[in-house]
């Protein structure tokens, strides 16, 4: 899934609220909006009041947009003075309080994101925390309330291994069968994607219990077609 990475940067003179720290970053801290409004109307509000409250970057269905430099704190974590204000890279995650298609798609924007940011610094899928780490915040709030955060960091983690793969040229590369490439639990995800895009119409049927049956140029199609349905 592609996503466009924008900017719209907080102006230094409100760094003595929103970030008055230069900050060596050591985590990333995963956030949901509790709202449905879009990426980038989650960071005008938040580069245009005049509260404490802010984060590095929101992610929707279809943009990942910056707001605080990473050398610089937000105040996202509700510790204080501790490491996560202090230390960690604030995400929030896009239209958590609906969900439906485009917190599924915001949800994926956010795992291919943090892969990247992972693997621009070196670290490893320990550095991911959640907001209730730091404070005790239900928050990411969906993520928890569908028992998701560990299957969350396993796609993060995927998203981290390189794609390509060497094929002998003399035998031709025969589609697998999800049954056999797939995690169970990256079985239970799709099989919940397919469940949720059926019950809100976006397609007109229900494909969640083929999943263990359907090969992956199957499963991919339908991930397109649903990506399609909701850009």
């Amino acid at each position: 899934m592609a996503y466009i990475l924008k900017q719209n940067l907080l102006l230094a003179s409100k760094y003595p609220i929103k970030s008055p720290y230069t900050m060596n970053p050591q985590y990333i801290t995963v956030h949901n909006t509790a709202n449905d409004a879009s990426a980038e109307n989650e960071i005008k509000y938040m580069i245009t009041n005049g509260n404490q409250v802010s984060y590095h970057v929101a992610v929707d269905d279809k943009q990942v947009i910056q707001a605080i430099p990473f050398n610089r704190n937000a105040w996202h974590c509700g510790d204080g003075q501790g490491n996560g204000n202090r230390k960690s890279i604030g995400i929030e995650i896009c239209y958590s309080k609906s969900g439906g298609a485009r917190y599924v798609a915001a949800e994926e924007n956010a795992v291919q994101y943090i892969a990247k940011l992972l693997k621009q610094y070196g670290w490893g899928i320990e550095r991911v925390k959640k907001h209730q780490d730091w404070n005790g915040k239900y928050c990411p709030h969906r993520i928890l309330s569908e028992n998701r955060w560990n299957s969350f960091l396993k796609r993060i983690e995927l998203a981290m291994k390189p794609t390509t793969q060497t094929i002998t040229p003399t035998q031709p590369k025969e589609e697998t069968n999800m049954a056999n490439s797939l995690t169970s639990t990256a079985k239970e995800d799709l099989k919940a994607l397919l469940k949720t895009t059926y019950q809100n119409g976006i397609l007109k049927v229900d494909h969640s219990e083929k999943v263990g049956s359907m090969t992956d140029g199957e499963a991919l199609g339908l991930l397109i077609s649903v990506v399609k349905r909701t850009l």
